[in-house]
Protein backbone atom coordinates (compact mmCIF):
# COMPACT_ATOMS: atom_id res chain seq x y z
CA UNK A 1 0.00 0.00 0.00
CA UNK A 2 2.60 2.26 0.80
CA UNK A 3 4.10 1.31 -2.26
CA UNK A 4 1.59 2.41 -4.54
CA UNK A 5 0.91 5.61 -2.61
CA UNK A 6 4.15 6.64 -3.45
CA UNK A 7 4.25 5.66 -6.75
CA UNK A 8 1.20 7.58 -7.52
CA UNK A 9 2.49 10.64 -5.66
CA UNK A 10 4.53 11.31 -9.01
CA UNK A 11 1.22 12.63 -9.81
CA UNK A 12 1.67 15.89 -7.54
CA UNK A 13 3.82 17.10 -10.15
CA UNK A 14 1.19 17.46 -12.54
CA UNK A 15 0.60 20.71 -10.73
CA UNK A 16 3.49 22.07 -11.20
CA UNK A 17 4.14 21.27 -14.72
CA UNK A 18 0.05 22.62 -15.46
CA UNK A 19 0.76 25.58 -13.39
CA UNK A 20 4.27 26.35 -15.46
CA UNK A 21 2.14 25.73 -18.86
CA UNK A 22 -0.69 28.21 -17.57
CA UNK A 23 2.03 30.34 -16.85
CA UNK A 24 3.61 30.54 -19.75
CA UNK A 25 0.46 30.77 -21.61
CA UNK A 26 -0.44 34.05 -19.30
CA UNK A 27 2.92 35.61 -20.30
CA UNK A 28 2.89 35.34 -24.20
CA UNK A 29 -0.45 36.39 -24.47
CA UNK A 30 0.09 39.19 -22.30
CA UNK A 31 3.22 40.42 -24.35
CA UNK A 32 1.50 39.78 -27.28
CA UNK A 33 -1.34 42.08 -26.47
CA UNK A 34 1.81 44.67 -24.99
CA UNK A 35 3.30 44.74 -28.32
CA UNK A 36 -0.22 45.22 -30.44
CA UNK A 37 -0.91 48.14 -28.20
CA UNK A 38 2.90 49.47 -29.06
CA UNK A 39 2.33 48.27 -32.75
CA UNK A 40 -0.98 50.73 -32.99
CA UNK A 41 0.54 53.39 -30.69
CA UNK A 42 3.45 54.01 -33.39
CA UNK A 43 0.86 53.80 -36.39
CA UNK A 44 -1.61 56.12 -34.59
CA UNK A 45 1.19 58.84 -34.49
CA UNK A 46 1.57 58.53 -38.44
CA UNK A 47 4.81 59.31 -39.26
CA UNK A 48 7.32 58.15 -35.96
CA UNK A 49 9.75 60.26 -34.63
CA UNK A 50 12.95 59.28 -33.70
CA UNK A 51 12.58 58.93 -30.27
CA UNK A 52 9.02 56.59 -31.03
CA UNK A 53 11.03 54.51 -32.73
CA UNK A 54 13.53 53.92 -30.25
CA UNK A 55 10.66 53.70 -28.01
CA UNK A 56 9.06 50.65 -29.70
CA UNK A 57 12.63 48.93 -30.25
CA UNK A 58 12.83 49.11 -26.51
CA UNK A 59 9.44 48.04 -26.09
CA UNK A 60 10.19 44.74 -28.70
CA UNK A 61 13.19 44.14 -27.02
CA UNK A 62 11.48 43.56 -24.06
CA UNK A 63 8.92 41.98 -25.42
CA UNK A 64 11.57 38.95 -27.11
CA UNK A 65 12.86 39.39 -23.11
CA UNK A 66 9.29 37.89 -21.92
CA UNK A 67 8.59 35.86 -24.64
CA UNK A 68 12.13 34.25 -23.59
CA UNK A 69 11.08 34.07 -19.77
CA UNK A 70 7.63 32.40 -21.45
CA UNK A 71 10.01 29.70 -23.06
CA UNK A 72 11.62 28.92 -20.27
CA UNK A 73 8.90 28.21 -17.83
CA UNK A 74 6.82 26.50 -20.93
CA UNK A 75 10.20 24.11 -21.14
CA UNK A 76 10.31 23.50 -16.95
CA UNK A 77 6.63 22.33 -17.42
CA UNK A 78 7.65 19.61 -19.72
CA UNK A 79 10.60 18.59 -18.81
CA UNK A 80 8.44 18.28 -15.24
CA UNK A 81 5.70 16.42 -16.99
CA UNK A 82 8.00 14.06 -19.14
CA UNK A 83 10.00 13.50 -15.61
CA UNK A 84 7.40 12.59 -12.90
CA UNK A 85 4.68 11.99 -15.45
CA UNK A 86 4.88 10.95 -18.97
CA UNK A 87 7.69 10.04 -20.88
CA UNK A 88 6.76 9.07 -24.02
CA UNK A 89 5.29 12.68 -24.78
CA UNK A 90 6.73 13.44 -28.88
CA UNK A 91 8.79 15.65 -28.53
CA UNK A 92 11.41 17.25 -30.43
CA UNK A 93 15.21 16.09 -29.99
CA UNK A 94 16.17 19.34 -28.29
CA UNK A 95 13.28 18.74 -25.99
CA UNK A 96 13.52 15.73 -24.58
CA UNK A 97 14.36 15.44 -21.07
CA UNK A 98 15.52 12.17 -19.22
CA UNK A 99 16.95 13.76 -16.42
CA UNK A 100 16.96 16.47 -14.05
CA UNK A 101 20.61 17.69 -15.67
CA UNK A 102 18.59 17.61 -19.23
CA UNK A 103 16.31 20.11 -17.53
CA UNK A 104 18.92 22.37 -15.99
CA UNK A 105 20.40 22.32 -19.28
CA UNK A 106 17.78 23.48 -21.40
CA UNK A 107 17.34 26.16 -18.76
CA UNK A 108 20.70 27.51 -18.33
CA UNK A 109 20.70 28.29 -22.28
CA UNK A 110 17.64 29.97 -22.53
CA UNK A 111 18.88 32.12 -19.63
CA UNK A 112 21.93 32.94 -21.34
CA UNK A 113 20.00 34.06 -24.08
CA UNK A 114 17.48 35.92 -22.05
CA UNK A 115 20.67 38.07 -20.58
CA UNK A 116 21.67 38.65 -23.74
CA UNK A 117 18.56 40.18 -24.76
CA UNK A 118 18.86 42.27 -21.53
CA UNK A 119 22.29 43.15 -22.33
CA UNK A 120 20.94 44.56 -25.75
CA UNK A 121 18.01 46.69 -23.82
CA UNK A 122 20.79 48.34 -21.66
CA UNK A 123 22.54 49.04 -24.77
CA UNK A 124 19.68 50.54 -26.46
CA UNK A 125 18.71 52.72 -23.53
CA UNK A 126 22.20 53.50 -22.68
CA UNK A 127 23.04 56.98 -21.51
CA UNK A 128 26.09 58.76 -20.98
CA UNK A 129 26.92 58.58 -17.37
CA UNK A 130 25.53 54.82 -16.67
CA UNK A 131 28.33 52.37 -16.63
CA UNK A 132 26.94 49.97 -19.35
CA UNK A 133 30.72 48.77 -19.94
CA UNK A 134 31.08 47.39 -16.07
CA UNK A 135 27.20 46.04 -16.64
CA UNK A 136 28.72 44.01 -19.81
CA UNK A 137 31.34 42.77 -17.97
CA UNK A 138 29.13 41.80 -15.11
CA UNK A 139 27.24 39.74 -17.17
CA UNK A 140 30.17 37.87 -19.07
CA UNK A 141 31.23 36.66 -16.19
CA UNK A 142 27.66 35.02 -15.21
CA UNK A 143 27.38 34.24 -18.93
CA UNK A 144 30.78 32.12 -18.59
CA UNK A 145 29.82 30.11 -15.57
CA UNK A 146 27.15 29.35 -17.09
CA UNK A 147 28.82 27.88 -20.39
CA UNK A 148 30.78 26.30 -18.07
CA UNK A 149 28.32 24.49 -16.23
CA UNK A 150 27.00 23.13 -19.81
CA UNK A 151 30.27 22.43 -21.04
CA UNK A 152 31.03 20.39 -17.59
CA UNK A 153 27.61 19.08 -17.80
CA UNK A 154 28.01 18.26 -21.54
CA UNK A 155 30.90 16.58 -20.89
CA UNK A 156 29.85 14.76 -17.65
CA UNK A 157 26.93 13.26 -19.68
CA UNK A 158 29.45 11.70 -22.41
Amino acid sequence: MLRRALASSRYVMLIASFGAFVGALVLIFYEAIALAWAIIDIVRVGSPTPKAVKSFAIELIEGVDVFLIAIAVYIIGQGLYALFVDDTLPLPRWLEVHNLEDLKGNLVSIVIAVLAVIFLREAVVWEPGRDLPAFGVALAFVVAALTFFLTWHGSKKE
